[in-house]
This record gives C-alpha cells, sequence and structure tokens, in this order.
C-alpha cells in the first residue's frame, strides 16, 4: 500500500485529507497525518468566536472519530524534526520513524514576532493559535484581580488578524489599542479613504487607533507595562496582542536541502512539487510565483492540485493567478476587496462613493474603455460582493454609466446587475471550496437536490467562510424555478407552510392556540424557530401580547426585556417621539441610582436601563409604569421608535410640528408585532435632523404637507428609504402607513426588515404604490381596518404582568427557590459599571 504523509493538521493539511478520501482509488493509499497541537484541525478563520463561547469543539473541522472513519491514522501532539529524503523517512522528537512514498507539507505560517526590545516580557501574546487565546484569558484574569479599573491592552498590527485581536481584547474588557506601523489600517486590501472610514468606525466603538507607530522598547520590569515609540512618544498597557504578519514554517524543508525562497518559503511549481517531485508544499508554507498567500482559498486549491496530482490526474494544475479577493465582517463591519483594489492611473479609472455619516465607501475601479469592472473595495455594506466579485472574475458587461453599480438604476435605487444565471457556469462561487455555478446548478437539475440544505450537503458550498450564501440561496431558488418547481422557504420541519401562508391559516381559522396550529397545520413537537414565529402571528393578528402564551416566545419575549451578555437584562421604557418632562427623568434616575443601573441615551431617543437582574424587573416596571411609563418593546420583533427633530416647535426652519405628529403615530403603532423590528422617524424639514430617510419609514415635511419614505434601514445593511408619496395631510399620510405597514406584516417573511423585503417584492416600489395608494388588490379598507383593530387592541404587557400574580412568578432566577444570581460580576467603566468579561 502507497504511504502519504501528512505533516500539518491545520486547516489545508484537513482539507487535503478530505480532497483525498473523497476519491474512489485513494483506497490503494495509507494515510498518516501529524498535527503539533493536542487537538485535531479547527477553523482559525473564526478563531475569535472562541472569546464569545469558550467551545473549541465548535471551531472543530472534523472529530477524531471521522479521520477513524476514513481510514486515517492523527497523531496529534507530535512535532516532525528532520525529513530523511534520501531513505524517505521522516524522523519524531520522540526519536520514532516513519516511512513515506509521498510527502505532503502542510505546516502553515507562524506569527512574525519583530525583534524589538523586551518583546519577551510577561504579558505579550501572538493570536494564533487555541492555546494562544487560553493564555491571554488566563493572564486576563489575573490583570483584573489586581486591578479594578479599566486596564489597557496593544494589538501590534492594524491587518486583517490585528483588528480581530482588538475586538477580542475589547471582549475581555480591556480598553483596546491599535499599533499600526503603516499610516492606514489594513494597508494591503484598502486605500486610504477606506481605510480612514473603517477607522472612524471602529474607534466609534471603542477601540483607540495608532498609525505611524514604530514600537522601539516594551517597557516594564518583569511584565510589560508600556510601550515606547520614541523618547517622548509612549503609552502605559498591561498586555500586548502582537499580529504583525506571518513567517512561513519551512524549518523542516531546511533540515533536508529542498529549495527554499530568498525570504523563506518552500518552492513549488504549479502541481505543487517541491524540489524533490516525491515531497508537495500546500497552504502558507509554499511559495509560488514567489508568493506566500495567506488566505484560505488558495491553500484549498493547493489542496486539490497536490490530491489530484498524487493520484495521477497530472492535468490538474494550479492556477498562475490566485484570485486574493476577500470578504470579512471586521468588529461588525462588512469589509472587501477584489480585483485591482488600487487603480494605476495607467490602467483605468474609479469611481468613488463616501457616506460618513453611515461610514460607508464604495470604490469601483473601471477600465480606460469603460466596459469592464477592473477590482474595487467596500467598507461598511459589502452586500454586493458577491455580484462585483464574478462581474470581475468573468469579465461580465457593465452598465453604461458604470456609476450606477454603486447607486443603482436611475431614479429608483434599484439594482443594476443582472441576473445571478447570468454568470458563466464555470464562474467560482464559493472560493473555499472551489464550487462553481455550474455545481450548485447541475446539483439542483441533474443531482436530485430539491432545496439549499441539499446542495450544501453535496457541493460543501458555503460550509468556509459564509460570504457566498447569498448568491448560492439565488442560484438555488432560480435554479428550482427553471425546473418549474416551487419556491418556497417553509418555516422548519414542522410547518410545511411559509410565513405568509401560515399567517392566513391561522386568521381564517381563527385559530388562537399554539398547539391548535400544530395539530391542525403541523407535525411533531414544534421547535425553537416556529414557536416564536407562530407567537409572533398571533401578535400581528390578535395584537396577543407575550404574557398568553410564555412558553412559545423566545428568551427576550418571555421576559419582555433583552438579556445581555452576562445573564441581566436590560429596561427600555416607551418615550414616544423622544419627548419626555422633566418629572420622568427624574423618575427614570432614580429607579436607575436605586437598582444600580448602567444608563444610556440611545440614538433611537430614549433612554435605556442595562444590568438589572431577574428579579428585579417587575420591581422596577412597576415603579416606571406608576410614573406614567409603558413598555419600549425594545426586546420584540415590533415598532420601536419614531425619532423626531424638535420641528417647528422650536426650530427656525421647522415647516411643520414634528413632535406632535411622531408621538402620535408612535403611540397609534406602539406594540405592533411584526417580522422584524421596525423603527420610524418624522423631520421638521428637510435638512432630515430626524434621519427618516434612514428608516422602515419616514415623513419630511415639506411645503404643502409631508413627503413619505418607505423601506429604508440602518444596520448591517444601510439603505435609504424610496419616496412613496408627496404633499400629504397628517390623515392621508398615516392611512397610507396603516396600509403599507399591514401588508408588510402580512406578506413578509420571518426576521425580514422591510427593506430587503421590498427589494424581493414582484414589481418592487411600484407595484407597492399600486396596492397600498391606488389599492389595485381591492384590499386597502380591510388593511385599515385591520390596523385599527390592532391599535384598538394595544394593552401594555409590562402593565399585565406586574398586576397579574401568576405572570408575576416567571421573572426568578430558579424555578424551586427565591435565591438571586450570586455569579454576577461587574467592572467598573468610566462613572458607572459593565459585566465583567467572560474568560
Amino acid at each position: 500500500m502507497i504511504k502519504i504523509i501528512v505533516v500539518g493538521n491545520g486547516m489545508v493539511g484537513y482539507k487535503f485529507c478530505e480532497k483525498f478520501v473523497s476519491h474512489a482509488s485513494s483506497k490503494n493509499f495509507k494515510l498518516t497525518v501529524f498535527g503539533e497541537e493536542v487537538r485535531p484541525a479547527y477553523d482559525r478563520v473564526h478563531l475569535s468566536e472562541f472569546f464569545e463561547n469558550g467551545d473549541a469543539k465548535a471551531l472543530e473541522m472534523a472529530p477524531r472519530k471521522w479521520y477513524e472513519e476514513q481510514g486515517i491514522e492523527l497523531i496529534t501532539d507530535e512535532r516532525i524534526t528532520d525529513i530523511h529524503r534520501s531513505s524517505k523517512k521522516i524522523t519524531t522528537t520522540k526519536d520514532l520513524h516513519y516511512k513515506y512514498d509521498y510527502l505532503v507539507l502542510a505546516t502553515g505560517s507562524a506569527p512574525f514576532v519583530p525583534n524589538i526590545n523586551g518583546i519577551e516580557k510577561k504579558g505579550v501574546f501572538v493570536y494564533r493559535t487555541i492555546e494562544d487565546l487560553e493564555d491571554m484569558l488566563a493572564y486576563a484574569d489575573i490583570l483584573k484581580s489586581k486591578n479594578s479599573e479599566t486596564t489597557k491592552a496593544a494589538v501590534l498590527g492594524g491587518g486583517l488578524l490585528g483588528l480581530e485581536a482588538a475586538k477580542a481584547v475589547m471582549d475581555m474588557g480591556f480598553e483596546p489599542h491599535v499599533i499600526e506601523f503603516a499610516p492606514k489600517l489594513m494597508p494591503r486590501q484598502l486605500d486610504t479613504r477606506a481605510s480612514k472610514v473603517l477607522q472612524e468606525k471602529i474607534e466609534s466603538i471603542g477601540i483607540h487607533v495608532h498609525l505611524s507607530k514604530a514600537t522601539n522598547k516594551i517597557l516594564g520590569d518583569d511584565a510589560i507595562t508600556g510601550m515606547e515609540f520614541g523618547e517622548y512618544d509612549k503609552i502605559d498597557v498591561d498586555m500586548l496582542v502582537i499580529s504583525a504578519g506571518i513567517r512561513p514554517r519551512d524549518e523542516l524543508a531546511k533540515t533536508c536541502d529542498l529549495e527554499m525562497g530568498v525570504r523563506g518559503g518552500i518552492v513549488v511549481n504549479d502541481k505543487m512539487q517541491t524540489s524533490d517531485p516525491e515531497i508537495y508544499a500546500i497552504g502558507e508554507v509554499a511559495l509560488y510565483n514567489q508568493m506566500i498567500y495567506g488566505l484560505v482559498a488558495p491553500g484549498y486549491d493547493m489542496a486539490e492540485v497536490a490530491v489530484n496530482q498524487i493520484l495521477g490526474n497530472s492535468e490538474v494544475l494550479m492556477e498562475s493567478d490566485i484570485d486574493m479577493s476577500t470578504k470579512l465582517k471586521l468588529i461588525g463591519v462588512d469589509v472587501a476587496s477584489y480585483g485591482e483594489p488600487f487603480m494605476p492611473v495607467e490602467k483605468g479609472y474609479s469611481i468613488i462613493y463616501e457616506n460618513k455619516t453611515k461610514n460607508l465607501y464604495k470604490r469601483i475601479n473601471i477600465s480606460h474603455d469603460g466596459k469592464k469592472l477592473l477590482g474595487g473595495i467596500l467598507v461598511g455594506d459589502a452586500s454586493d460582493y458577491n455580484m462585483f466579485h464574478q462581474i470581475y472574475l468573468n469579465g461580465l458587461p457593465i452598465p453604461e454609466d458604470a456609476e450606477e453599480l454603486i447607486i443603482g438604476s436611475r431614479g429608483e435605487g434599484g439594482s443594476s446587475f443582472g441576473s445571478v444565471m447570468d454568470i458563466p457556469d464555470a464562474a467560482q462561487v464559493c472560493s473555499c471550496e472551489s464550487i462553481t455555478k455550474g455545481d450548485i446548478c447541475y446539483s439542483i437539475t441533474e443531482g436530485g437536490c430539491n432545496n439549499l440544505g441539499d446542495v450544501i450537503s453535496k457541493t460543501k458550498a458555503t460550509t468556509g467562510c459564509g460570504g457566498c450564501k447569498p448568491m448560492v440561496v439565488d442560484l438555488v431558488n432560480e435554479s428550482l424555478k427553471s425546473l418549474g418547481k416551487e419556491v418556497k422557504e417553509t418555516i422548519c420541519e414542522h410547518f410545511d407552510f411559509n410565513r405568509q401562508e401560515l399567517y392566513d391559516l391561522i386568521k381564517i381559522n381563527k385559530v388562537k392556540d399554539y398547539q391548535e396550529t400544530l395539530n391542525l397545520f403541523g407535525e411533531g413537537h414544534g421547535c425553537e424557530t416556529c414557536k416564536p414565529l407562530v407567537a409572533s402571528i398571533f401578535a400581528s393578528i390578535n395584537m396577543e401580547t407575550p404574557n398568553r402564551q410564555v412558553g412559545i416566545q423566545d428568551t427576550n419575549d418571555r421576559f419582555l426585556a433583552n438579556i445581555q451578555r452576562n445573564g441581566t437584562y436590560s429596561v427600555v421604557p416607551r418615550i414616544a417621539g423622544g419627548e419626555i418632562t422633566p418629572d420622568k427623568l427624574i423618575v427614570i434616575g432614580q429607579v436607575a441610582k436605586k437598582y444600580d443601573l448602567y444608563t444610556k441615551v440611545t440614538g433611537g431617543q430614549r433612554i435605556d436601563l442595562f444590568g438589572a437582574q431577574l428579579h428585579e424587573l417587575p420591581l422596577i416596571w412597576k415603579e416606571l409604569i406608576d410614573a406614567g411609563f409603558e413598555s419600549g418593546h425594545a426586546y420584540g420583533k415590533s415598532l420601536r421608535t419614531v425619532k423626531s427633530c424638535v420641528g417647528s416647535t422650536w426650530c427656525r426652519y421647522g415647516m411643520h410640528e414634528s413632535v406632535t405628529y411622531a408621538i402620535e403615530i408612535e403611540n397609534r403603532y406602539r406594540g405592533l408585532r411584526s417580522p422584524h423590528k421596525l423603527k420610524g422617524g418624522v423631520s421638521g424639514c428637510i435638512r432630515e435632523c430626524a434621519e427618516a430617510r434612514g428608516k422602515d419609514f419616514g415623513l419630511i415635511a415639506v411645503e404643502g404637507g409631508w413627503n413619505l419614505y418607505v423601506c429604508g434601514n440602518g444596520g448591517a445593511t444601510p439603505k435609504h428609504a424610496v419616496l412613496f408619496a408627496e404633499q400629504l395631510d397628517d390623515a392621508t399620510a398615516i392611512k397610507y402607513l396603516d396600509r403599507f405597514l399591514m401588508f408588510y406584516i402580512r406578506t413578509a417573511g420571518p426576521l425580514v426588515r422591510t427593506a430587503p423585503w421590498l427589494d424581493k417584492l414582484e414589481g418592487g416600489i411600484e407595484y407597492l404604490k399600486q396596492v397600498v395608494i391606488e389599492d389595485s388588490l381591492g384590499i386597502a379598507e380591510e388593511l385599515e381596518l385591520e390596523m385599527q383593530g390592532l391599535v384598538d387592541k394595544y394593552e401594555c404587557e409590562w402593565k399585565q404582568a406586574i398586576e397579574n400574580p401568576e405572570m408575576i412568578k416567571r421573572f426568578k432566577h430558579f424555578v424551586n427557590s427565591d435565591d438571586t444570581d450570586d455569579n454576577l460580576v461587574f467592572v467598573p467603566m468610566r462613572e458607572q459599571k459593565m459585566p465583567k468579561a467572560w474568560s
């Protein structure tokens, strides 16, 4: 039997194994894999998720049992020290010898640690392995036990991993500082303006950025106490995380005189062969085209090539041009670059869109003749990345007015992209797994797949970084439609209906309870997907509060409060239109002080109180309700706020009384449950101080009345609301809002906000106008009556709860005891407090 030894059980080493055993001819080979770490291969791309749950198993690429089932010998916690090419053997640290016929080096890379005076001090870490993260958490606990004040931690390096590390130290409860040698963040991926937008965004969430800094000394005796950049340029820090780049782990190649690059890395050809044809190198240790590729997708491609070469499929070669396009979410911010992100003037020109108020930056680079997309950069909103990437990769045609790729079609804000089916079958959609459009479509048209889950199981598309999922979903749906099959997203395995269908069934049959719904229209016992969805439908039809059927609510609705990361809850009373009397302000202050709550004024013009324990919620709400407050529904998929400016009441530019109107609208729709949260805004003039065009619905005062905008939202994918009707009087604007909101509630999918709902609505904004304004479906009066019925049925659910002794019983930490949660730990933050970071 032919013996293959793989040295390295990282992501690329694992992928070699996975691809190898998928071939029928692999049965003639014996595969042995060595991993230096104690655990099997895990997902380093999502390493920072370890700080969220501490679950190393969740990051595993495959459990040990998988290797056994595939006949692979996995040896972990063992390092290879020597390669003996003449005898085709390797030696381990335990002086064990293993023979090979083919050797695959997948040793990856190690963090580059710069030669800085004092770098060896305690409190200095690298950010590479789970063990590194565990060491950081342990050291963080030591620091916190010695110091009650907020501790500073620095990250050396402002690249991709550096920013991930900055988020990690912030999650540990430290004040994070990013130290970057270059004059901008992510210097390899972003231009100066994009980097500035990213910097402003991450600084807004509390991460401090220091650019153009060359560290010359780590301060402190035994442990780090600071960093020195110049004689008078220093920073005090108690921890340092180094993320200053990588160096290939090529030391094994040096033991047997394989050809090396001048700056490291094992030289390979397009077959992934080293200078010894029976030794292959893949991943970050391989020097291909004089480059080390630090992304996972090229490493997976290298693994595929090496597998085929060893199995005799010699025509499978590595492409000469490696696509370094990437899309990531860094600290909650979308960042993507593709093709040529920096455009030399001799190759083409750039079109740039920048919105500093929303931290958005989009750049597309176009050829001089205006016919080709050559590359680009996206910061803040990368929802169009997949289509941009495919247009670039496949040379697809672009609009005559190329700026429409960024700003949308003229006048409508819609997409200027063609159908996803226009891209060629050979186009690579999932770069992590090298899955093409053809692979996805054929799995449905020829391979027997009937839904997205089937396609993922068959092709493994979306299982890497997940960035391709939106395009995969579209391809699946379009392929199903081409076969004449109905494309319907069912709720779950217990209900073979989508939300709209189940909504109609419950309404028509006047069903009142979840169990009755399950008996009539479903099967099984239900799950955590369908229960909250059905609860939402009951609320949208009957204005039912979560108090009636507590068992089917999600955690937040069950306890009428948002659960926070340390198990405490937030209290958010409604402050309609942002208007509040001094007496009510005093009450909020007294309650916050009495229960020691963290207090924050939000962008939605209300005051949030954080840190309430479960048993305190009824006590707090009793005081607030006695003072005239009611639930702000900050925990529900419902109306949150209707933001207002001061309008003509105070502002010299105000054209209408926006505060009064905002209060009227907020009080009308308070408690209104819907597929997703709703936000509104009312601005007293076109200066737009209430940001009404960034809301699900917004009204802006103009001469002759109100202009009504719908289907905008901020968040992860910001979108301006679209002008819906002009110069409306108060009554007409509310009539249109009633119809619009009820139509959305009836037809939207679960957890779909108004902006993506409109994007998917056949006919778009013009169709919506026909339904709401022109009453093309003949349901306008019905929609108005339904909304009025919900308005008339409104009750404050917290008032219900505190007045009912049975309901109060659920607000206990333990069902069999009145004890409170004594595991809660807070740490100081400025003059208030915050939860202690998880360890």
